[in-house]
Protein backbone atom coordinates (compact mmCIF):
# COMPACT_ATOMS: atom_id res chain seq x y z
CA UNK A 1 0.00 0.00 0.00
CA UNK A 2 1.37 3.43 -0.94
CA UNK A 3 2.03 6.10 1.69
CA UNK A 4 -0.81 8.22 0.26
CA UNK A 5 -3.24 5.29 0.47
CA UNK A 6 -2.15 4.60 4.05
CA UNK A 7 -2.66 8.27 4.93
CA UNK A 8 -6.18 8.28 3.48
CA UNK A 9 -7.01 5.06 5.30
CA UNK A 10 -5.88 6.52 8.64
CA UNK A 11 -7.81 9.74 7.93
CA UNK A 12 -10.91 7.68 7.14
CA UNK A 13 -10.60 5.89 10.46
CA UNK A 14 -10.33 9.23 12.30
CA UNK A 15 -13.42 10.55 10.51
CA UNK A 16 -15.36 7.38 11.32
CA UNK A 17 -14.45 7.72 15.01
CA UNK A 18 -15.55 11.37 15.08
CA UNK A 19 -18.81 10.47 13.32
CA UNK A 20 -19.48 7.77 15.90
CA UNK A 21 -18.75 9.98 18.91
CA UNK A 22 -20.54 13.12 17.69
CA UNK A 23 -23.36 11.01 16.28
CA UNK A 24 -23.96 9.23 19.59
CA UNK A 25 -23.98 12.54 21.48
CA UNK A 26 -26.28 14.32 19.03
CA UNK A 27 -28.75 11.49 18.29
CA UNK A 28 -30.93 11.96 21.41
CA UNK A 29 -31.43 15.65 20.64
CA UNK A 30 -32.52 14.89 17.10
CA UNK A 31 -34.77 11.89 17.69
CA UNK A 32 -35.62 11.50 21.39
CA UNK A 33 -35.92 15.04 22.70
CA UNK A 34 -37.38 16.40 19.47
CA UNK A 35 -39.40 14.98 16.58
CA UNK A 36 -37.46 14.54 13.33
CA UNK A 37 -39.20 14.05 10.01
CA UNK A 38 -37.22 13.34 6.83
CA UNK A 39 -38.51 13.38 3.27
CA UNK A 40 -37.02 12.95 -0.18
CA UNK A 41 -34.30 10.41 0.61
CA UNK A 42 -35.26 8.67 -2.62
CA UNK A 43 -33.47 11.52 -4.40
CA UNK A 44 -30.22 10.31 -2.83
CA UNK A 45 -30.42 6.84 -4.34
CA UNK A 46 -27.82 5.99 -6.98
CA UNK A 47 -25.91 9.24 -6.58
CA UNK A 48 -22.24 9.03 -7.63
CA UNK A 49 -19.67 9.11 -4.85
CA UNK A 50 -18.13 12.35 -6.12
CA UNK A 51 -19.09 15.75 -7.53
CA UNK A 52 -22.37 16.01 -5.65
CA UNK A 53 -23.15 19.37 -4.03
CA UNK A 54 -25.83 19.70 -1.37
CA UNK A 55 -27.15 23.25 -0.94
CA UNK A 56 -29.26 24.13 2.09
CA UNK A 57 -30.67 26.93 4.16
CA UNK A 58 -28.83 27.39 7.44
CA UNK A 59 -30.20 27.67 10.99
CA UNK A 60 -27.47 26.62 13.44
CA UNK A 61 -23.69 26.46 13.26
CA UNK A 62 -23.39 22.69 13.71
CA UNK A 63 -26.63 20.74 14.11
CA UNK A 64 -27.70 21.28 10.49
CA UNK A 65 -24.59 19.50 9.20
CA UNK A 66 -24.65 16.86 11.92
CA UNK A 67 -28.24 15.98 11.03
CA UNK A 68 -27.30 15.60 7.35
CA UNK A 69 -24.43 13.30 8.27
CA UNK A 70 -26.85 11.15 10.29
CA UNK A 71 -29.10 10.89 7.23
CA UNK A 72 -26.23 9.94 4.90
CA UNK A 73 -25.09 7.25 7.30
CA UNK A 74 -28.64 5.92 7.65
CA UNK A 75 -28.94 5.88 3.86
CA UNK A 76 -25.85 3.67 3.66
CA UNK A 77 -27.66 1.19 5.91
CA UNK A 78 -30.77 1.19 3.70
CA UNK A 79 -32.98 3.47 5.79
CA UNK A 80 -35.65 5.47 3.95
CA UNK A 81 -36.87 8.79 5.36
CA UNK A 82 -35.97 7.80 8.90
CA UNK A 83 -32.93 7.28 11.06
CA UNK A 84 -34.06 4.39 13.23
CA UNK A 85 -31.72 3.10 15.92
CA UNK A 86 -28.22 4.44 15.19
CA UNK A 87 -26.53 1.14 14.38
CA UNK A 88 -25.27 3.01 11.32
CA UNK A 89 -22.71 4.77 13.52
CA UNK A 90 -20.82 1.46 13.67
CA UNK A 91 -20.00 1.89 9.97
CA UNK A 92 -20.74 5.49 8.99
CA UNK A 93 -20.67 6.98 5.51
CA UNK A 94 -17.74 9.38 5.70
CA UNK A 95 -17.15 10.41 2.08
CA UNK A 96 -18.61 13.85 2.83
CA UNK A 97 -17.19 17.33 3.35
CA UNK A 98 -18.93 20.47 4.53
CA UNK A 99 -18.08 24.13 4.07
CA UNK A 100 -17.64 26.09 7.29
CA UNK A 101 -16.40 29.54 8.27
CA UNK A 102 -12.79 29.27 9.41
CA UNK A 103 -13.34 31.31 12.58
CA UNK A 104 -16.27 29.07 13.55
CA UNK A 105 -14.66 25.67 13.03
CA UNK A 106 -11.36 26.63 14.71
CA UNK A 107 -12.85 28.46 17.71
CA UNK A 108 -12.03 25.86 20.40
CA UNK A 109 -11.13 22.20 20.86
CA UNK A 110 -14.74 21.05 20.46
CA UNK A 111 -15.19 22.79 17.12
CA UNK A 112 -11.80 21.49 16.00
CA UNK A 113 -13.05 17.98 16.74
CA UNK A 114 -16.11 18.67 14.56
CA UNK A 115 -13.72 19.82 11.84
CA UNK A 116 -12.22 16.33 11.73
CA UNK A 117 -15.55 15.10 10.36
CA UNK A 118 -14.68 16.76 7.05
CA UNK A 119 -14.81 20.53 7.38
CA UNK A 120 -13.63 22.75 4.54
CA UNK A 121 -12.67 25.97 6.37
CA UNK A 122 -13.21 29.13 4.32
CA UNK A 123 -12.48 32.74 5.14
CA UNK A 124 -15.45 34.99 5.67
CA UNK A 125 -14.21 37.44 3.07
CA UNK A 126 -17.57 39.19 3.02
CA UNK A 127 -17.31 40.33 6.67
CA UNK A 128 -15.34 43.31 7.90
CA UNK A 129 -15.70 45.06 11.23
CA UNK A 130 -18.75 42.99 12.03
CA UNK A 131 -20.55 44.21 8.93
CA UNK A 132 -21.39 42.12 5.90
CA UNK A 133 -19.75 43.23 2.70
CA UNK A 134 -19.27 41.58 -0.69
CA UNK A 135 -15.82 40.75 -1.99
CA UNK A 136 -14.57 38.42 -4.66
CA UNK A 137 -13.96 34.75 -4.02
CA UNK A 138 -10.80 33.74 -2.24
CA UNK A 139 -9.14 31.49 -4.85
CA UNK A 140 -7.62 29.21 -2.22
CA UNK A 141 -11.02 28.55 -0.66
CA UNK A 142 -12.50 27.82 -4.06
CA UNK A 143 -9.75 25.30 -4.81
CA UNK A 144 -10.36 23.52 -1.50
CA UNK A 145 -14.03 23.05 -2.32
CA UNK A 146 -13.23 21.91 -5.86
CA UNK A 147 -10.71 19.35 -4.58
CA UNK A 148 -13.33 17.98 -2.18
CA UNK A 149 -15.92 17.74 -4.96
CA UNK A 150 -13.42 15.81 -7.03
CA UNK A 151 -13.66 12.80 -4.71
CA UNK A 152 -16.65 13.28 -2.40
CA UNK A 153 -20.00 14.84 -1.57
CA UNK A 154 -19.92 18.45 -0.33
CA UNK A 155 -22.47 20.30 1.81
CA UNK A 156 -22.62 24.08 1.53
CA UNK A 157 -24.88 26.86 2.74
CA UNK A 158 -25.14 29.48 -0.02
CA UNK A 159 -26.20 32.24 2.38
CA UNK A 160 -23.17 31.83 4.61
CA UNK A 161 -25.23 32.93 7.62
CA UNK A 162 -27.98 31.57 9.85
CA UNK A 163 -30.06 34.70 9.22
CA UNK A 164 -33.18 33.61 7.31
CA UNK A 165 -33.78 34.99 3.80
CA UNK A 166 -30.30 36.52 3.63
CA UNK A 167 -29.05 36.86 0.03
CA UNK A 168 -26.99 34.01 -1.40
CA UNK A 169 -23.33 34.23 -2.39
CA UNK A 170 -22.33 34.08 -6.03
CA UNK A 171 -19.37 31.88 -5.09
CA UNK A 172 -21.66 28.86 -4.87
CA UNK A 173 -22.96 29.51 -8.39
CA UNK A 174 -19.41 30.02 -9.67
CA UNK A 175 -18.34 26.64 -8.30
CA UNK A 176 -21.38 25.00 -9.88
CA UNK A 177 -20.64 26.54 -13.28
CA UNK A 178 -17.03 25.43 -13.21
CA UNK A 179 -17.38 21.93 -11.75
CA UNK A 180 -20.86 20.98 -13.02
CA UNK A 181 -21.84 18.87 -9.99
CA UNK A 182 -25.16 17.22 -9.31
CA UNK A 183 -26.91 19.80 -7.09
CA UNK A 184 -29.32 18.56 -4.42
CA UNK A 185 -31.34 21.26 -2.59
CA UNK A 186 -32.23 20.73 1.07
CA UNK A 187 -34.79 22.66 3.11
CA UNK A 188 -34.67 22.39 6.90
CA UNK A 189 -36.96 23.72 9.57
CA UNK A 190 -37.17 23.87 13.36
CA UNK A 191 -33.43 23.67 14.06
CA UNK A 192 -33.18 27.33 15.05
CA UNK A 193 -35.87 26.77 17.67
CA UNK A 194 -34.73 23.38 18.98
CA UNK A 195 -30.96 23.85 19.32
CA UNK A 196 -28.49 26.39 20.57
CA UNK A 197 -27.09 28.39 17.70
CA UNK A 198 -23.41 27.69 18.42
CA UNK A 199 -23.50 24.22 19.93
CA UNK A 200 -25.41 20.96 19.91
CA UNK A 201 -27.32 21.46 23.15
CA UNK A 202 -31.12 21.35 23.03
CA UNK A 203 -32.77 24.72 23.62
CA UNK A 204 -36.44 23.79 23.26
CA UNK A 205 -37.34 20.09 23.42
CA UNK A 206 -40.44 18.79 21.66
CA UNK A 207 -39.74 20.79 18.48
CA UNK A 208 -40.67 19.43 15.08
CA UNK A 209 -37.50 19.17 12.97
CA UNK A 210 -37.85 18.80 9.22
CA UNK A 211 -35.31 17.84 6.57
CA UNK A 212 -36.56 17.77 2.97
CA UNK A 213 -34.27 16.58 0.17
CA UNK A 214 -35.45 17.78 -3.24
CA UNK A 215 -34.72 16.25 -6.61
CA UNK A 216 -31.49 17.34 -8.34
CA UNK A 217 -31.72 20.74 -9.97
CA UNK A 218 -31.91 20.74 -13.75
CA UNK A 219 -29.33 23.44 -14.40
CA UNK A 220 -27.81 24.96 -17.50
CA UNK A 221 -24.15 25.19 -16.52
CA UNK A 222 -23.63 27.81 -19.23
CA UNK A 223 -26.20 30.07 -17.60
CA UNK A 224 -25.15 33.21 -15.72
CA UNK A 225 -24.03 32.93 -12.09
CA UNK A 226 -26.86 35.31 -11.18
CA UNK A 227 -29.54 33.04 -12.65
CA UNK A 228 -28.00 29.87 -11.21
CA UNK A 229 -27.94 31.53 -7.79
CA UNK A 230 -31.58 32.57 -8.20
CA UNK A 231 -32.49 28.94 -8.96
CA UNK A 232 -30.65 27.76 -5.84
CA UNK A 233 -32.27 30.31 -3.54
CA UNK A 234 -35.69 29.42 -4.89
CA UNK A 235 -35.01 25.70 -4.39
CA UNK A 236 -33.94 26.12 -0.75
CA UNK A 237 -36.92 28.44 -0.18
CA UNK A 238 -34.88 31.49 0.73
CA UNK A 239 -35.70 33.73 -2.23
CA UNK A 240 -37.36 37.17 -1.77
CA UNK A 241 -40.70 35.61 -2.67
CA UNK A 242 -40.49 33.32 0.36
CA UNK A 243 -39.28 36.19 2.55
CA UNK A 244 -42.37 38.22 1.65
CA UNK A 245 -44.67 35.29 2.32
CA UNK A 246 -43.28 34.14 5.66
CA UNK A 247 -42.49 35.69 9.01
CA UNK A 248 -38.77 35.32 9.80
CA UNK A 249 -37.91 33.51 13.04
CA UNK A 250 -36.48 35.68 15.78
Amino acid sequence: MSKLAERWKKWGLVKALVYSVVGAISYPGLVLRNKLTISGMEHLDHLPKRNVLFVSNHQTYFMDVIAFLHVFCALKWGRKNRLGFPWYLLSPYTNVHFVSAEETITRDWITRMYALAGAIPVKRTWVQGGKEIRRGLDPSDTRKIERALDHSWVITFPQGTTKPYAPGRKGTAYIIKKNQPIVIPIVIGGFWRAFKKKGIGVRKPGTLLTIAFKEPLDLDYNDTTEHILDRIMEAIEQSPAYSNAHISPK
